[in-house]
């Protein structure tokens, strides 16, 4: 029997895997364009979504750049915040580990300091409107020198008490994880988690960097190590986190349809996988929608559903109390629904 979409939405959940640029809606895109006075190479609403018919990673990327350059204030990123976080909570939403990317607004020509003021004042402000906690993982541009990541890394210092981890996200092919060892052992020496895109469209060998190079507390997709049974068996012993994005797998044809997402597979084999929606104003769902269309598409059962969310709490950077309180939740929902 499948499982009602009241229910899905309604569980308790959270967000690990969501890239806050790539929840610039085109209708925020547009206002937050007239009103900085920036052009963008579009010219309706419609037509950007018609941009969106993406066939790699790539194609992707290069019209995410281009969005990003009508954020110029403090405010542009709280209201770019405010606007993810509200649909969050409206998909059942109650916590969110988001990624921002602050060399994709440096090298722009806007201080460090414009972006991540901006994401802090939304987060808080989300936490007393919508009751949404949150943290913030500022990730390195893999196709760009690592010594752009160390200065990026330099330049966060005086907000590292407020940054939980540190990311490696944008092109993943022909630039494997160990390019990036040297600043992620500097990270970890400050104290800060460890994630990073592997396996998306990179090979296994990818996802073992992340692991015995980088060392990651938690890994971004991991598709392809189902390609490699050992692989998959050392995730399961090690209990990691994968943070898996459906529609985003759909979008960037890493699947060519939803039914054939690996999603179903990797529970059964006892991964333990997380549902998220990436970026979802380029891929078409935020995380209820990639809850309720890859139940729909692969046949997830209502314990498939309550182990995601699960998942999605113990695979955090939350407390032990929190995660204890989050947990009693979905366990108090289910037993109500």
């Amino acid at each position: 029997m499948s499982v009602s979409e009241a229910f899905i939405r309604g569980i308790p959940k959270a967000e690990l895997h969501l890239h806050i640029e790539g929840s610039l809606e085109p209708e925020l895109m547009f206002a937050l364009g007239r009103r900085n006075k920036v052009d963008i190479p579009f010219r309706s609403v419609e037509e950007v979504r018609a941009a969106y018919a993406f066939s790699n990673l790539q194609d992707f990327l290069d019209i995410y750049y281009q969005g990003a350059n009508v954020l110029q204030t403090e405010d542009d990123f709280r209201e770019l915040a405010l606007a993810y976080f509200a649909r969050l909570q409206a998909d059942g939403g109650v916590h969110a580990e988001i990624f921002f990317d602050p060399e994709t607004h440096t090298d722009r020509g806007l201080p460090f300091s414009v972006a991540i003021e901006g994401l802090l004042q939304g987060m808080r402000e989300a936490e007393a409107k919508f009751g949404v906690t949150s943290k913030l993982i500022m990730c390195f541009l893999r196709h760009l020198e690592e010594e752009s990541s160390f200065r990026t890394l330099r330049a966060a210092e005086p907000y590292l008490d407020r940054i939980a981890g540190v990311g490696l996200d944008s092109s993943e092919k022909g630039h494997p994880p160990s390019k990036f060892a040297r600043v992620f052992q500097a990270a970890k020496s400050h104290g800060l988690k460890i994630v990073a895109h592997a396996g998306e469209e990179g090979p296994p060998e990818y996802v073992f960097e992340a692991l015995d190079i980088l060392h990651v507390d938690r890994l971004d997709h991991g598709n392809r190590a189902l390609e490699d049974a050992a692989l998959t068996r050392r995730l399961v012993e090690q209990g990691m986190t994968l943070t898996v994005c459906p529609l985003s797998n759909l979008k960037l044809c890493v699947v060519h349809e939803l039914k054939d997402h690996p999603m179903k597979r990797m529970l059964d084999l006892g991964l333990k996988v997380t549902c998220n929606s990436d970026d979802p104003a380029y891929f078409g769902g935020y995380v209820g929608d990639n809850y309720v269309r890859t139940a729909q598409a692969v046949g997830l059962t209502r314990d498939d559903i309550v182990t995601l969310a699960k998942n999605s709490f113990t695979g955090s950077f939350l407390d032990v109390a929190s995660l204890a309180r989050h947990v009693a939740a979905v366990d108090a929902f289910m037993a109500a629904n």
